[in-house]
């Protein structure tokens, strides 16, 4: 309660401005609910495809919100769209973007040695009031941020997929991380609405930490022919209340992330599948190749 307390009292500084680097479904999230609670966001990825795409799925998702969120008011939704568009920049090069950005929310590929050499060249072009946030899931902050020289403007922002409608977010302070950094990711957090909990620079942080021994044991009982994963599946929504199975949640993130991040997790916590091993090399990724565990029917 104390140290709630505490948190409340920190200055903190107002972070309006918001670069988001990778536009994904990780980082068009993050820019959505960013220009919905009228952050000024620029969404920076090097490929204008990508780009496109995401700037249409986000006008897309923006307006199923405010169908829902104004149905009684079509106009105020109108103006609620409109609003929130005019808050979202998108480019190829983020230089112009990190010469004013409060904070950078860094969602690109999890891959250690390029999150490092980013960090590293963003720490060299931002004004010294930018702080530094990657939205990885399994890596350590502060192995992302090992060649950046401000580390007491450094932390962790992993938000959960979909963005948009996921509540949580995991705030992570690394040692370095200062009082007025930590207060500021926090604020900003729940002003773009979501519920934020604390986490150490730990492995997999509060989520992953527990979810990854809970499919990977579900993958080793399906593996040894204990159960189908069908019934595991049913098994863990109607006896625990989950709201999807083990296996129908690796189709949802895509079977070849689960090996990413198991074949480049700590030894001591890698859990090898030759079932998943198999189905990344048959191309069987889940619902985004229209066949995982189950199949799906790709629009």
């Amino acid at each position: 309660m104390f140290s709630k307390v505490l948190i409340r009292q920190m200055s903190s500084q107002p972070l309006k401005e918001v670069v988001v680097m990778g536009g994904g479904l990780m980082g068009t999230g993050i820019a959505q609910i960013s220009a919905q609670s009228n952050h000024k966001i620029t969404l920076v990825d090097l490929n204008q495809e990508i780009l496109n795409k995401a700037e249409k799925r986000i006008q897309a998702s923006i307006g199923r919100v405010a169908k829902k969120q104004y149905k009684d008011d079509p106009k105020a939704g109108e103006e609620f769209v409109a609003a929130s568009l005019t808050n979202l920049t998108y480019a190829t090069n983020a230089e112009s973007a990190l010469a004013s950005a409060d904070i950078i929310v860094e969602a690109i590929s999890e891959v250690l040695p390029l999150k490092q050499k980013l960090f590293k060249q963003w720490d060299e072009m931002c004004p010294e009031k930018t702080i530094f946030a990657t939205n990885t899931s399994f890596l350590k902050v502060g192995d992302v941020m090992k060649d950046v020289a401000r580390l007491d403007k450094c932390g962790g922002l992993h938000f959960f997929n979909p963005v948009p409608v996921m509540k949580l977010l995991e705030v992570i302070r690394i040692p370095q991380t200062s009082d007025e950094t930590f207060a500021s990711m926090s604020a900003w957090g729940k002003a773009i609405g979501k519920y934020t909990v604390t986490c150490k620079d730990t492995n997999g942080f509060i989520v992953n930490a527990l979810l990854g021994p809970y499919v990977s044991d579900a993958i080793a009982m399906v593996e040894r022919g204990d159960a189908t994963y069908q019934d595991v599946d049913a098994a863990v929504k109607l006896g625990l209340g989950y709201p999807m199975g083990p296996f129908e949640l690796l189709d949802y993130t895509g079977i070849d992330l689960h090996k990413h991040i198991n074949d480049n997790a700590a030894e001591d916590m890698k859990r090898p599948s030759k079932l998943i091993d198999q189905m990344v090399a048959d191309g069987k990724l889940g619902m985004k190749t229209g066949e995982g565990f189950y199949k799906y029917n790709k629009k």
